[in-house]
């Protein structure tokens, strides 16, 4: 049984600057009342999503998105697919994807649904050119459609799809008088989003695919603050003043094509140049690159031309070009590596992306390529380089895992020079170790042991703006939280304290497998006030760390708020202790993976009811194969967040 970590996330931002529409008033006899036309707001709809270093494409067809109105009524759809529309989740490593806009009134809302395509071929997934150990499919394989389940499909054949709804903690107040903003956040990190199912001898292996996991409402404090992907589209026009273009946003195909094409949408967007601090504009046919803070002298070439951009939200809902690439051939401006950094050579200067296809793409730094680190709230250190050419990476300022667009100073050269480089995520992941109030060190480990890293991070300044609370109110130095409990942010003086205590647990199963101790993920800042000219951590997510597949080693045993088993693991020598949380609102999430024949069902069990637990129990004999995520405590135990047992025919290993 494999487990992708993935998180989708459907962000809806109400923008400042929306169109209201006019109200009537007055006139008539016999007191007759002019009706009163509601007022509405324009809003970007976005997905956005983490990342996994076992797949190259995850790709969905998100076909709908609707608020439910407080007050009742029919449903507010905000957002509708194109036909062929299909997003790769994998290339949203926290950075969002702009899918349209919508107008809607102004008003309070319940919650959301999200409609998804289920019908075979409306996921896709291609395995990662280096997944890791034990990963149930080949390298840069492509899964076929007969062996992708979609869990909880409905309606006819060709016309399934599956509804996800979404219930908001507290209502979302769409007001016409602020920037508002809603992320909805399928946790895909969850370990029953993707199970992939390896029967005995040769059987096929299945991969299930269960969109019905904890989704949750996620805070956007300022819309300035949000990472766009590169936005792909065709210019329609130049604006009279010469400030903007308007664009049709396109879609790379999926799965990939030689040569790409687009997949056009029904989204017009206009993109004004940067009049302050210039956008830098490629002409990738020419090759020429020049700076410009209006598209004066470019009006005359651009109509018809395919672009990628780079972009940023203005306050106001506008977006504002950093960078911009051109050409005559769709393919000229998507063939621009981009995907997860795979590795780094230091003495050959070269880096190595992963593209969507699975395959890597080695790309030369020379003295001319310039980093970027995308800061889109800071308009000018969005569009200033980090660090030019090899001396940034002999500075080892790029690891593994990071996210990255890349562009080519010749598309048809051998090799590829990098001309800029796109820091668009710089994720930091690993093992936990050394954590004091200074900092803490993360240790990676991969498949390919050249791309493994060991460093240590210092934490923000503690007078550095880090967001808000739950409660709105500014947060100022490192705050971290549990995977858990994401709404439960630990900030403040004494975060940095809290999050050593919380760091220290380790469970010891002997052997040659060890001890297993914290793991987090954080998403690096740089030049931050305490470290001018380098990374630092904002925040830490303190990740359930994932176990190998193991197997029962005595029984489930009922305990008030906790039941207890324990726990074998490959290559250990003694099993440790395994807590199952009963209590209502901090349960473990318990799943039964049933394979009956060619179906693979992923079933969730309530183990805060008597029938949930009992069936746990009776799953959990001696012997029996399980998965589990959780957290190492300070007493040698482990805390399980998510368990997975099975049923019907058993997994091999």
């Amino acid at each position: 049984m494999y487990t992708a970590s993935k998180t989708l996330r459907a962000v809806i931002s109400v923008a400042l600057g929306a169109s209201l529409a006019a109200c009537g008033g007055g006139g008539g006899g016999g007191g007759s009342t002019v009706p009163v036309t509601p007022q509405t707001v324009s809003m970007p709809v976005l997905i956005s999503d983490a990342s996994s270093e076992d797949w190259a494409t995850i790709a969905v067809k998100v076909e709908s998105i609707a608020l439910e109105p407080q007050s009742g009524g029919s449903p507010v759809t905000v957002y509708s697919a194109s036909p062929g529309q299909m997003v790769n989740l994998e290339e949203l490593d926290q950075i969002s994807e702009l899918l349209g806009n919508a107008t809607i009134p102004v008003g309070t809302y319940s919650s959301a649904t999200l409609t998804i395509a289920g019908n075979p071929g409306d996921v896709a997934l291609t395995a990662a050119s280096d997944p890791e150990a034990g990963f149930a499919a080949a390298a840069g394989t492509t899964i076929p459609s007969d062996q992708i389940q979609i869990q909880g499909a409905k309606g006819s054949t060709g016309s399934k799809t599956v509804s996800v709804k979404v219930e908001f903690e507290s209502p979302l107040v769409v007001s016409a008088s602020q920037s508002n903003a809603l992320d909805l956040e399928f946790n895909l990190s969850h370990p029953a989003f993707i199970v992939g199912h390896v029967p005995p001898a040769s059987g096929m292996t299945l991969w299930a695919v269960n969109f019905d996991g904890p989704v949750r409402r996620h805070r956007i404090d300022d819309l300035r603050h949000l990472v766009l992907r590169h936005t792909y589209g065709s210019v329609t026009g130049v604006a009279t003043d010469n400030t903007s273009i308007t664009i049709t946003k396109d879609l790379p195909a999926v799965p990939v094509q030689t040569p790409e094409v687009a997949v056009p949408t029904s989204v017009s967007l206009s993109i004004l140049a940067d009049a302050t601090n210039g956008t830098l504009f490629y002409d990738v046919d020419a090759k020429t690159a020049v700076t410009i803070k209006d598209f004066s002298a470019e009006a005359s070439t651009l109509s018809g031309k395919y672009v990628r951009v780079a972009a940023r939200y203005q306050e106001n809902g506008t977006l504002v070009a950093t960078r911009i690439w051109t050409s005559s051939s769709f393919n000229s401006v998507w063939l621009s590596p981009e995907g997860h950094v795979l590795r780094v050579d230091t003495a050959a200067n070269v880096i190595t992306v992963e593209n969507e296809s699975g395959h890597p793409v080695s790309l030369t730094v020379d003295d001319n390529t310039q980093f970027f680190f995308r800061t889109p709230a800071s308009e000018l250190a969005d569009a200033t380089p980090i660090g030019t050419g090899k001396a940034f990476l002999a500075g080892n300022n790029l690891v593994r895992g990071f996210k990255v667009h890349a562009s080519v100073v010749d598309p048809l050269a051998t090799p590829l020079v990098a001309q800029t480089v796109d820091i668009e995520t710089a994720a930091f992941d690993g093992r936990i170790s050394g954590a004091d109030l200074t900092g803490f060190t993360y240790t990676r480990n991969f498949v390919a042991h050249a791309e493994d890293y060991t460093v240590t991070l210092g934490y923000i300044s503690p007078t550095s703006a880090n967001g808000v609370d739950s409660n709105g109110n500014p947060i100022v130095g490192f705050k971290y939280w549990d995977f858990a409990y994401p709404t439960l942010v630990t900030s403040g003086a004494n975060a940095t304290a809290d999050f050593v205590t919380a760091t220290t647990g380790a469970v010891n199963f002997g052997g040659t497998y060890g001890a297993v101790r914290a793991w987090g993920a954080s998403y690096a800042r740089w030049a931050d006030a305490a470290n001018p000219t380098g990374w630092s951590i904002p925040w830490t997510i303190l990740e359930p760390t994932p176990l190998p597949r193991g197997t029962v080693a005595t029984g489930l045993v009922s305990g008030t708020g906790t039941s207890t088993f324990a726990f074998n693991v490959p290559g250990g020598t003694a099993p440790a202790t395994v807590d199952v949380s009963t209590t209502a609102g901090s349960a473990t999430l318990v799943y039964q993976v049933d394979r009956t024949g060619a179906i693979v069902t992923v079933s969730p069990e309530d183990v805060t009811t008597a029938d949930g637990l009992a069936a746990l129990t009776a799953g959990l004999t001696v012997g029996a194969p399980v998965k589990i995520y959780g957290v190492p405590q300070a007493d040698g135990t482990f805390k399980a967040y998510v368990l997975t047992y099975f049923t019907g025919l058993m997994p091999t290993t």
